[in-house]
């Protein structure tokens, strides 16, 4: 993570601790509990809770039903493929899910299923970057680093809080 000073913060959330790591001008990394691939602190990073504060408070509102988005700086790094992938899924909106094709497609490939699912799968700011919202093309939970019980209490949660969806009655 570059070469300027990086701090580091744990925080309990409903899915387990989140580790929040970031240069405190922006969140670099969100650490979840069950990952397969946490992320291993440096030495030289410091414990700064301070720096989180904001990040904290916009976690707990999301957390509680009381907002359904993120206004954080992030610096998330990837390749420009990668970069591309996290960028498609911020667009999903709040409480809706999408298949690994249809994310494919939206990137502009519509055959490049699985490279976008290891995207999906090296997505360094879940939950912010909702890679939660994908799912199997048959409907099934699939891949989610934090644990297919984090992704469908992520999902339940966002089911529960969705504003409710405007239809209109047929004459």
């Amino acid at each position: 993570m570059e070469n300027r000073m990086m701090f580091h913060d744990t925080f309990n959330t409903p899915i387990g601790p989140l580790l929040l790591v970031g240069d405190g001008h922006a969140l670099h990394h969100v650490g979840l509990p069950e990952s397969r691939h946490p992320l291993k602190l440096a030495a030289d990073w410091k414990r700064a809770p301070q720096v989180f504060s904001e990040a904290r408070r916009q976690f707990d509102a999301y957390f509680s039903g009381t907002a359904n988005a993120f206004d954080l700086a992030l610096a998330p790094h990837g390749t420009d493929f990668q970069r591309r992938v996290w960028m498609a899924l911020r667009e999903i909106p709040y409480a809706t899910t999408i298949s690994y094709a249809e994310l494919a497609r939206r990137t502009g490939n519509s055959k490049a299923s699985r490279a976008v699912g290891l995207a999906n799968g090296a997505n360094p700011l879940p939950i912010i970057v909702p890679c939660h919202r994908v799912i199997g093309a048959n409907g099934s939970l699939t891949g989610f680093g934090g644990g297919l019980a984090a992704k469908k209490f992520l999902l339940d949660l966002e089911q529960r809080h969705a504003p409710a969806r405007a239809f209109a009655l047929s004459p």
